[in-house]
Order: C-alpha cells, then structure tokens, then sequence
C-alpha cells in the first residue's frame, strides 16, 4: 500500500501518506484537504497561506495557522488592504508568523488585488472555480500526482496578469487541491471528494 501512497493510522485507517502520524496533519487531511470551498474569506486565507508555505513544508504553516489568523485579522481582506508599514513593521516582529517582508507585503498587495477581482467577477469564489479543470479523477497512486496543471498554469498567469504575487503555478495547484477544486486523495484513502467544508 505504501508503494501506492496510501499509509494506515495508528487508528488502522487508510490514509494519503503525506499526512503520515501528526495529529494536526491527520485532522486537516481528514477534514478539510480537498474539500470544496466556497466563502471568499476562507479562499483569500488558502491562497495566502499557499504563498507563505512556498519554500517551506505544509506542517510548519498548519502549525503556525491560528497565529496567521490572528495576525492577519482572520484573513479578512477589506482589512487586510488597509495594511500600512506600521503594520508590516508589527507583522515582521511576531514570532508566531512567518516573518518574510516579501511575502507579508504579497499577502496585503493581494488583499487589495482582491477587492479589485470581486468588483469585476463578483466574487472571489466564482473567479477560482470558473478554472475547475474537467477531469478532477482521483489518483490511482501517489505517482499520478502533479504538482502543476495546465489549469494552475492559467490560474497563475491570469492572477500575476491582475497583479498578485507569489502565487507561481506550483502555489496555484496547491491552493486548487487544498480549496477541494481538485480531487487528489488517492484511491483508496478513507476521505471521499465532494463534502463541503
């Protein structure tokens, strides 16, 4: 089964490996990983946490997630857009975030490309899904992973077009699995596609 990609739990359930036996990684492959999001809210934080997590492993951002939260007013982006440098001189001193002015800046330039997209599409949920590739079959095996689509490919461009940063479109693809776009638990895995968050 290993071979495949799936790992079983100390609680002998069947599991994609990557979560292996963290119980804040098992909680967030269980109950949230892939499933369809659909408040603006909660996909403006996804994406943003995809961009802090660019060049560092998942754990350390899931772990780090309710400190992002509260720094970032619960990823609110009409606040977050107000952000100034007293703001960013405040974020780059908390120790409970990830402190890369580059990416805290990308975080609050994107809640302003933000706004801009919901006055133009409607909402930040209609624009993200309208990229919803075809084929959203679940892998086979851990192989049949991709760690960019052509559709995340679009996703960036068009968002990098709009103005937004750190959203290549390896960040992109992620935020399509996490955000439940894509149905990448493998077979076999215990979680089924398709329940809402």
């Amino acid at each position: 089964m290993q071979d495949k990609g799936l790992i079983t739990g100390e609680d002998n359930k069947i599991r994609c490996f990557w979560c292996g036996n963290d119980p804040l990684y098992i909680n967030y492959h269980d109950k949230e990983w892939g499933k369809p999001v659909y408040d603006d809210v909660r996909l403006f934080e996804k994406i943003c946490l995809e961009g802090f997590q660019s060049g560092l492993s998942w754990i350390t951002i899931l772990r780090k997630r309710e400190n992002f939260r509260e720094a970032f007013d619960g990823f609110d982006f009409t606040k977050v857009a107000n952000y100034n440098n007293v703001d960013i001189d405040k974020l780059l001193k908390n120790e409970g975030i990830i402190r890369h002015r580059g990416k805290i800046e990308a975080t609050i330039n994107n809640a302003q490309r933000a706004i801009e997209l919901i006055e133009e599409k409607g909402s930040l949920s209609d624009y993200f899904w309208s990229f919803k590739p075809e084929n959203t079959a679940q892998p086979s095996s851990a192989a049949q992973m991709q760690s960019k689509t052509e559709e995340s490919i679009a996703l960036s461009k068009d968002l990098k077009k709009r103005g937004w940063k750190f959203v290549g479109p390896t960040t992109a693809y992620a935020f399509m699995q996490a955000m439940g776009m894509i149905n990448d638990h493998i077979e076999g895995c215990l979680v089924q596609y398709g329940e809402t968050e």
